[in-house]
């Protein structure tokens, strides 16, 4: 694999030479949005969401023809503690059933025209168990990390990033717990559907490994406590930075990972819109943490990119209008 970053510190260099929008196009695309056949507003957040799509794109009316989604796969050393109602072995079955048809993200994929890749990393060496040690040796996040940023399409014009393993709801309440603080239980959720013991287990899980990892700040921590696939979602959300790709961030576990790299620089997620709250405790908290609103609350818990692959359809409806509409003028209609 040819790497994208060769080490950590270019890593954080890519973070901190970050550009913004395009200010010209992110100006126009709201002059046209206040201009159209429309009361100021009454689109809602379909209005903001073209805008912000479009100054991102640097272009005014700009459209989205190739989406991209693509799933990561990762075990963890983690489930050897009875944090999942699965076993460890469903991720490669999952994976299989992906790159076969059978899923829900194949469905929605389809459904929205957007290109589906799916990237099983290293699946027969799970990360390490976290409450003994870190998840992951330095070049081992590398790797995610690279791996993540060389699956982003040069072509695409927004990706959609989302996950399968089993046991990464835990890997993801660790990183929340880690950045964020307050108690363990805040950020756990029945994941594969555990019971109250489960969860109540879950919780202690979290509490150790943020206690042995507490000094683990930004990218570190998907290092400390993460898996390759939620290493692999920041590398690949960080490449799409980049190359000013816009980004729908999926549930939970895509926003941990997301949210490191915000931590390790502020206005790290500009170009990302949350496509909706998960039913998964602590997601909720974690956008409030991050300051990003949801589109969507349809109670999905899925994961595997699905509600940021519904939310596809809405970006679509909001250019559509945004790209279609007649202004006042064209339209000659009084009230512009």
């Amino acid at each position: 694999m040819r790497m994208v970053w060769p080490n950590l510190a270019e890593v954080e260099a890519a973070l901190a030479a970050q550009t913004g929008p395009d200010a010209e196009a992110w100006a126009h695309a709201q002059t046209r949005t206040q201009s159209l056949t429309k009361p100021p507003g009454s689109l809602g957040q379909l209005e903001a969401l073209a805008v912000w799509y479009c100054g991102w794109r640097g272009d005014a009316r700009a459209e989205m023809h190739t989406p991209q989604i693509i799933v990561f796969a990762g075990n963890h050393g983690i489930t050897a503690q009875g944090v999942s109602a699965f076993p460890p072995e469903v991720t490669g079955q999952m994976v299989g059933n992906f790159n076969a048809g059978g899923a829900a993200i194949n469905q929605l994929a389809k459904l929205q025209g957007a290109r589906l890749d799916v990237h099983a990393l290293d699946l027969e060496r799970p990360t390490r168990d976290f409450t003994s040690g870190p998840a992951m040796s330095d070049p081992e996040l590398l790797a995610a990390l690279n791996s993540g940023a060389e699956a982003v399409s040069a072509e695409a014009d927004l990706l959609v990033v989302g996950e399968m393993g089993i046991g990464n709801t835990t890997s993801a309440a660790a990183i929340a717990h880690l950045l964020y603080g307050g108690a363990a239980c805040d950020w756990v959720g029945r994941g594969t559907g555990v019971d109250d013991a489960g969860l109540a287990l879950k919780a202690d899980v979290v509490r150790a490994g943020a206690t042995l990892h507490v000094g683990a700040k930004g990218v570190g921590v998907l290092g400390a406590v993460g898996g390759r696939e939620l290493a692999a979602m920041a590398g690949a959300i960080l490449q799409a930075r980049l190359l000013k790709i816009p980004v729908l961030l999926d549930g939970f576990i895509c926003t941990a990972a997301a949210a490191c790299l915000e931590a390790a620089k502020p206005g790290a997620l500009d170009h990302c819109m949350a496509a909706h709250v998960s039913a998964e405790g602590g997601h909720a908290r974690l956008l409030e943490q991050i300051g990003k609103a949801p589109l969507m609350a349809l109670d999905m818990r899925l994961g595997e990119a699905s509600g940021g692959a519904v939310a596809i359809g809405l970006l679509r409806a909001a250019l559509a209008c945004h790209n279609g509409m007649a202004t006042f003028a064209e339209a000659a209609v009084s009230g512009g």
